[in-house]
């Protein structure tokens, strides 16, 4: 448990306070975020003036340095400014007169890999600005350098986990049309306490800014250290098996691939999920083919489904992408939870059959 304090949920995302260590460890051992903002400043910005006079009013240079290469990100809702990239544009132009008056000169912007990543929102002409601590999104862990199809964000994966309460109760757990492995390395990475962060290949955002100290650096490393000593205790009691199965083989030899990347142990196998028998009791997840992945007729895939349906003993989670997909199931779930996929909208349908 990280521990936040003052932790709330809106629609922007999950908020909560805490020093900028408490940011590091969101960075390093979240699994579901998308990406990690630190509030920088809020102030009401009703036209261009406003904007650019509360951007450049933040103390930049804590975090910025001549040699700092930065670029900016905006959204917008019901509020007057409303073009994007203008707001982007005018909030760039702040941040860099405010270094260029504390330095004698302007940083540069790099719009691929910026040393420093600030976003800008602004809802009802109220403005809020974020330095992005990650840099990139936290979804890119570095194992899933190859994919199978439509490939499946790590940090959703972790979320339809989390949501089926795995593994809590220890049962085995089985990914039966898992494509290029994402769901079932992601239930490896969690049964084992390994925190994703330490599987990135590239440093996080904030590890690039100029407030990146010796102390603040020593600091990060005490807590991934402290995550490793996690990781490596948790290897030493036995974990639940984990299995993933596709009916292509080229999904399975992806998916080996990228396990064997992610460093965990799983097995994969080519097999049918209508052929699916399970002798103890499981936890099923899985992101069913749709649109683009759909390779087999619609007759088909409810033959798949009703025989995964058909698995006693088992607590099931399907990421359904279409409406209709629910109904072809023909079985009440327990629960459906919406989530996206990419673009996506999908319902994530949970049914119980525990002791049946």
């Amino acid at each position: 448990m990280l521990r936040f304090r003052k932790v709330r949920a809106d629609r922007g995302g999950v908020h909560f306070e805490g020093n900028i260590e408490d940011g590091y460890r969101a960075c390093l051992e979240l699994r579901t975020p998308m990406r990690v903002l630190l509030e920088m400043a809020r102030f009401e910005a009703e036209d261009e003036a406003s904007l650019y006079d509360g951007v450049r009013a933040v103390e930049w240079e804590e975090h910025a340095s001549p040699k700092t290469e930065l670029a900016v990100r905006a959204s917008a809702r019901s509020s007057n400014l409303t073009h994007t990239q203008y707001i982007a544009q005018k909030t760039k132009d702040a941040i860099v007169d405010r270094l260029r008056e504390r330095f004698g000169q302007r940083p540069d912007v790099d719009l691929a890999d910026p040393d420093i990543l600030v976003s800008v929102h602004l809802a009802k002409n109220l403005a809020t600005i974020y330095l992005d601590l990650a840099g990139s999104p936290l979804f890119m862990r570095g194992y899933r350098t190859e994919h199978h199809g439509a490939p499946l964000k790590e940090t959703l994966a972790a979320s339809m986990l989390y949501l089926v309460g795995w593994p809590r109760d220890r049962t085995d757990f089985v990914d039966p049309m898992c494509g290029s492995g994402t769901i079932a390395i992601e239930a490896a990475l969690l049964a084992d306490a390994r925190a994703p962060g330490s599987l990135t290949q590239h440093p996080f955002g904030f590890e690039r800014w100029a407030s990146y100290s010796d102390e603040r650096r020593a600091a990060y490393q005490r807590l991934r250290q402290l995550a490793e000593e996690r990781y490596q205790q948790a290897k030493q009691s036995p974990r639940p098996s984990i299995v993933g199965f596709d009916i292509d083989s080229g999904a399975v030899e992806v998916a080996r691939a990228n396990a064997k990347r992610a460093g965990v142990h799983i097995r994969f196998d080519r097999r049918d999920v209508r052929d699916l028998v399970l002798y103890e009791p499981a936890t099923i997840v899985t992101n069913p083919p749709y649109g683009e992945r759909m390779t087999m007729s619609p007759e088909d895939w409810r033959k798949a489904v009703k025989a995964l349906m058909a698995v006693p003993d088992a607590r099931i989670g399907l990421l359904l992408g279409h409406p209709d997909m629910l109904d072809a199931i023909r079985a009440r779930p327990e629960k459906v939870i919406t989530l996206m996929n990419g673009d996506i909208e999908c319902g994530f349908a949970m049914f119980d059959r525990r002791g049946r």
